[in-house]
């Protein structure tokens, strides 16, 4: 019996006669109950999609396959990973990236070049730039007009290559200034995601609250940090009406971080069924606002 089977087992404790209906208050209890854990939705999304990254993010799709369908995946996509890995239509990966568009997944704007090259005045920000990223939170430091720029150019590559809407922006580090969330609304996109929250730029409306979790595999002490953190966060989010997990290809080279992954993942599917992060405009879930 799986854990969704046993949280309908404590719903519906002797509600059965001989027969086998459910009845009464029993029934409604159940009813409630199972509404209750259909409405959970669990996110995942695969970042730093993109040619430079190409074999580990097959890796990462088919592992994530074994949980969840393929079709349900997000893909966070760089238009030209530090300057250096850029993303051509009419290219093999563009032609695979379309592919997956196709099959259903969400495919947002990953930042443009995925790489951190401004001047930070604030301590926060500085104190952001340097701990929570390796040089890579591109949006934290540029202003209103550059950050709408990047945002547009990196639309515009996608859509053309997929031939449909993208299905938001997420800021790389899941890191945002106060430009880069002013640059959100100019540019209309549908979604955006943060640490904290998933929401709407343009009114402001969050879709859904609660931790995302994800793992740093740049050193020793980011690996043990993170697999602890992995641990502690599980409960928290199997209570979390949407549950949201982010891999990097980083991930791959790492097997605990990849047992780790797995081990979460498997966790939440009892109580939590597969969403695309576009379900949630239609209709959102509990600690919305």
């Amino acid at each position: 019996m799986n854990q969704g089977q046993v949280a309908r087992a404590r719903l519906d404790p002797g509600d059965r006669d001989a027969s086998g209906p459910r009845h009464g208050a029993g029934a409604r209890l159940f009813a409630r109950g199972e509404r209750a854990l259909s409405d959970r939705r669990l996110l995942l999304s695969i970042h730093d999609v993109g040619p430079r990254f190409e074999s580990a993010v097959d890796q990462l799709r088919d592992r994530l396959s074994r949980h969840a369908p393929a079709g349900k995946l997000a893909l966070l996509v760089v238009p030209n990973h530090w300057g250096e890995a850029p993303l051509l239509a009419g290219s093999a990966f563009a032609t695979r990236l379309r592919g997956w568009a196709d099959a259903g997944s969400d495919i947002f704007v990953h930042g443009f070049f995925h790489r951190d090259t401004a001047r930070h005045r604030g301590l926060l920000s500085r104190l952001k730039a340097s701990h929570m990223t390796a040089g890579e939170g591109e949006f934290l430091g540029l202003d209103r007009e550059a950050a709408a720029a990047r945002m547009a150019d990196g639309r515009q590559l996608i859509e053309d290559i997929t031939g449909r809407p993208a299905a938001g922006f997420i800021a790389p580090a899941w890191l945002y200034g106060k430009g880069a969330l002013a640059a959100l609304a100019d540019n209309r996109f549908a979604l955006a995601e943060d640490h904290w929250k998933v929401w709407q730029p343009g009114s402001g409306r969050v879709l859904a609250r609660g931790p995302v979790l994800t793992w740093a595999s740049r050193s020793p002490a980011r690996i043990a940090s993170s697999l602890l953190a992995a641990r502690a966060l599980g409960p928290v989010l199997h209570r979390s009406a949407v549950a949201r997990i982010g891999v990097h290809p980083g991930d791959t080279g790492v097997p605990e971080i990849l047992a780790s992954i797995d081990r979460a993942v498997a966790a939440l599917t009892p109580t939590h069924r597969a969403a695309r992060y576009g379900d949630l405009v239609q209709a959102p879930v509990g600690g919305a606002a």
